[in-house]
């Protein structure tokens, strides 16, 4: 029997600058099965996209979908500081469930555990009315910066992980580290693996881990990240997100190009992953 296909999409972040709308045209010439949808800015000087109920963007990226087969998995982003933030993540459920999407991406900067578990599960418990589970993401330069932690946090909460290669990498996990064993001992917990690529030396202050997670990741197999054996923490079912920003390589290529080229070294990595697991097998 031949084992399934991975699902591959392209995070939003990749094209930020891209409508969703056009994301998923442009997801879909190169090759992807779903893409991430920002259906709340995280700065003040991004592009906001109204995707909620009845908006004209959301009508739209409905459209191409219907059109493409592409599909939106996940939505974000939202940073718990520890405020009142219920309305908004009711409103980016509300967002998604029209999309489709399956889970919402959450950081926190919120240093309360206890504050911030509830949080999390008073988010979980609004998602189950929506068909979304909180995904928390443990960012390097947050106060939520690694794997027990997060696994502590979605254990108390009920809400799962999102693992993104920059930050597991940046905050060290990596392979042979005990972090790493703790992701592996906890794959059930995390529904998307996110996809990039960077200098194995992590940056050298909070800014530059800001610069390089928000405008300048490396192309996946490009870089000093082990990819290959982390897609192969993960059983198939666990879909892969290309999550690459770079403003210098768009700005170069353009928006279809990137795409391109993504999907092209992400089908790489996933071959090497394939290549090495069946390796191992005999």
């Amino acid at each position: 029997m031949t084992a399934p296909r991975r699902q591959l999409g392209l995070a939003q972040l990749s094209l930020l600058n891209t409508a969703p709308p056009q994301l998923v045209t442009i997801a879909a010439e190169a090759g992807f099965d779903f893409i991430g949808a920002r259906v709340r800015p995280v700065t003040a000087s991004e592009r906001p996209y109204d995707l909620q109920p009845g908006s004209q963007t959301l009508r739209e990226t409905l459209v191409r979908m219907a059109d493409t087969g592409v599909t939106v998995r996940d939505i974000e982003f939202l940073l718990l500081d520890g405020t009142d933030q219920r309305d908004a993540w009711l409103a980016m459920m509300a967002a998604g469930q029209a999309l489709g999407a399956a889970s919402l991406t959450v950081a926190a900067s919120d240093p309360d555990t206890a504050r911030l578990a509830d949080t999390l599960a008073r988010m979980t418990e609004d998602g189950r009315n929506h068909g979304i589970v909180p995904t928390l993401e443990p960012i390097s330069y947050q106060a939520v910066n690694s794997i027990p932690a997060a696994v502590a946090l979605a254990r108390m909460s009920g809400c799962c992980i999102v693992a993104d290669a920059l930050h597991l990498n940046r905050f060290g996990a990596v392979p042979g580290s005990v972090q790493w064993q703790d992701l592996a001992a906890n794959r059930g917990l995390v529904p998307m693996l996110q996809l990039c690529d960077g200098p194995t030396a992590r940056p050298a202050d909070r800014a530059a881990l800001v610069a390089e997670s928000r405008s300048e990741r490396g192309v996946p197999g490009e870089g000093g990240f082990d990819l290959a054996d982390l897609v192969n923490v993960f059983p198939a079912d666990v879909p892969v997100s290309v999550e690459a920003p770079s403003d210098s390589t768009v700005a170069r290529l353009g928006e279809p190009g990137w795409a391109r080229k993504l999907k092209a070294a992400a089908d790489a990595v996933l071959q090497e992953a394939d290549n090495l697991q069946k390796a191992g097998t005999k």
